[in-house]
């Protein structure tokens, strides 16, 4: 293949990489995961009876234009017949709004969407049924009243801190409200009582078990079994919260457990126009992105910084250019220096990570960690090519880091995103949508893969490493009989397989070794006509392969990445491929901007801006320096 077309597109990308540059060295792409995070932000201003009008209302045109022509919303571009939970609550935001009428035919199609789904009773998501009960239109679920004793008693039935960290920080609030049977119902709030079918505003998937357990808790709480003070629980739910507030004001940087912050400290008591609220309402607006009227669940500037660094430096930027140093400066400033919760299942290991967002201070995370590493790897010792960055401890810096990173791998060799592996829950505890994907935080896929690809490239490190032979273990256990991999961070199938074979090539697994020829046969028989891959975000709900029948730019990348760590020579496929990618990033329609980043299965999915430069970026230099002599 002509190589020229590759070199042209790279030079591109890496002009308008820098052109993007944030002057503090780092890169500010939205994080978009759809209206949802819009529609609580109206739902909660007007609840707090708070008036910022020209915001609102860029938030409601931003909602409105994602209706579709049946009256539904969905959460992706292919997904059947829309989604009841994103429906009611665009809906229901727009109504709130005070910008769209009941009267209008945008509602009146919404509202016969939902009715004709089952009405409100069927919606399953804990964060759809939290707002509405939260906000007077349902009643509280029984799963949800767990008496705070039983969390933060003396001896608490029930271990907090074995659920995942984005779990706990969304769950707390939200017990506090249950158990209080908060509901904040504004005069103006629209009335949703005849989106329930049959006048009953419960949840279905909230079943008579629970209602059973809700009368057994309240009767045991009661009792005198708990030993210490029930109001002391209270104070340490509320300071569960506190503790966990970041610099900019978010509860763990996550705008939607902020939200539940701001209403777990009304039910508490709080008034409304208190400096904490105040402060927290802060920190979700600083979490709106700068190119549109939109709230993100959290930012992503240390992700962005730390891999488009990367991408930049592999398609041949000097490190000792001054948007690299900029970006490594910006990356070493935050790295985390307190022991927060990751520390309870890891507690000899000191500090050293690096977390997703800009003001991430408590919630370090695997990936980022490696991310960040590699990027300041040239920076460690002086070279003339590279020369340190001007901070004493760069060295020891970069080497906490790396002691934090393989401290966190589990016992079964694999790695986690957050914190490593505690005790199993029982899989129904959280009787909602999504829920065993989010309470938990095992070994993943396409977490072990990066990080072994990170120790074998940028490290040298083998397979031939003892302990890394569980790693590999770990990552063939995993694999599917069709050959592919999941991937718990990417949709989903195409995003794990890529990862896995760059990461088990990267430390010496033959490439004909029997999983990889398996795993090379699987990305071959599901490329698309036009040269590309591209996965259905319905993959991650029902947890097998579901073809787009459409390209996209980073599944197309992810793929090629895992041809190209197995294929000594290009192929034809790999060529073909390689076409795919530079017309899909041409292509400015709907395979440019569909979600290819994984949040909560079947409630959240995320398009990375930055996805369609990061992963193109180095694919195309990873061909170019592979094969560019071919």
């Amino acid at each position: 293949m002509d190589t020229n077309p590759l070199l042209q597109k790279i030079e591109l990308l890496s002009g308008e990489l820098l052109r993007l540059q944030s002057p503090d060295g780092a890169w500010r792409f939205c994080f978009d995961d759809g209206v949802k995070t819009d529609s609580y932000m109206i739902i909660l201003l007007r609840m707090l009876n708070r008036s910022d009008e020209p915001f609102i209302r860029s938030l409601a045109i931003r909602i409105a234009s994602e209706q579709q022509p049946d009256g539904s919303w969905k959460l992706y571009h292919d997904e059947q017949g829309g989604n009841l939970d994103a429906t009611a609550e665009a809906c229901y935001a727009l109504l709130y709004s005070g910008f769209y009428s009941p009267i209008d035919a945008p509602m009146v199609n919404a509202k016969k969407y939902i009715r004709s789904r089952g009405g409100l009773a069927e919606v399953k998501s804990l964060l759809t049924q939290v707002m509405l009960s939260a906000s007077g239109q349902a009643e509280w679920p029984n799963a949800l009243r767990v008496p705070l004793p039983f969390l933060f008693g003396e001896n608490p039935l029930f271990d907090l801190f074995s659920l995942s960290g984005h779990a706990r920080v969304h769950l707390v609030p939200t017990a506090i409200m249950a158990n209080k049977h908060f509901a904040r119902r504004a005069p103006n709030a629209p009335d949703l009582s005849d989106w329930f079918l049959d006048g009953n505003l419960a949840f279905k998937n909230d079943p008579a078990i629970f209602a059973a357990l809700s009368v057994l808790f309240d009767t045991v709480a009661h009792t005198g079994l708990f030993t210490e003070d029930s109001n002391e629980a209270w104070r340490n739910a509320e300071q569960f919260m506190l503790d966990r507030l970041e610099p900019n004001g978010t509860l763990l940087t996550f705008s939607t457990a902020t939200m539940l912050m701001i209403m777990a400290l009304l039910a508490l008591g709080y008034d409304d126009r208190s400096p904490l609220i105040n402060r927290l309402l802060a920190g979700i607006r600083s979490l709106l992105c700068r190119d549109r009227p939109h709230i993100q669940v959290a930012s992503a500037e240390v992700w962005d910084t730390a891999m488009l660094s990367y991408a930049l430096r592999e398609a041949g930027l000097p490190p000792s250019s001054f948007a690299l140093r900029n970006a490594s400066a910006y990356l070493k400033a935050r790295q985390q220096t307190k022991l927060a919760d990751w520390a309870i299942r890891n507690p000899d290991t000191p500090p050293g990570g690096w977390g997703f967002s800009d003001v991430n201070t408590l919630y370090p995370d695997v990936d980022d960690s490696t991310a960040s590493l590699r990027s300041l790897l040239p920076y460690v010792s002086e070279s003339d090519s590279a020369p340190a960055l001007n901070i004493e401890d760069s060295q020891a810096a970069w080497q906490r880091g790396l002691n934090w990173v393989l401290s966190m791998r589990n016992d079964d060799g694999g790695w986690p995103a957050f914190e490593r592996q505690g005790s199993t829950i029982p899989p129904s505890f959280l009787n909602f949508e999504g829920a065993a994907d989010i309470a938990v935080d095992p070994s993943t896929v396409d977490l072990t893969a990066r990080t072994l690809y990170f120790l074998g490239k940028e490290l040298q490190m083998t397979s031939s490493v003892s302990w890394l032979e569980d790693s590999v273990r770990y990552v063939l256990s995993q694999q599917q009989k069709d050959g592919s991999w999941y991937g718990r961070w990417g949709i989903a199938y195409i995003h794990g397989t890529g990862a896995a074979l760059q990461g088990l090539t990267a430390i010496g697994v033959a490439d004909d070794h029997p999983a990889v020829r398996k795993a090379t046969a699987w990305l071959l028989g599901i490329q698309n006509p036009d040269g590309g891959w591209g996965e259905s975000c319905l993959s991650d709900e029902v947890k097998h392969y579901v073809p787009l029948r459409a390209s996209t730019p980073s599944q197309t990348a992810w793929a090629l990445d895992g041809l190209i760590a197995v294929s000594p020579k290009p192929t034809p496929a790999i060529e073909r491929g390689i076409s795919a990618l530079l017309q899909s990033l041409d292509r400015r329609d709907w395979t440019y901007t569909y979600p290819t980043g994984a949040g909560l299965p079947g409630s959240i999915y995320v398009h990375y801006a930055s996805n369609n430069y990061i992963w193109p970026l180095l694919t195309l230099t990873s061909y170019v320096n592979k094969y560019g002599d071919n």
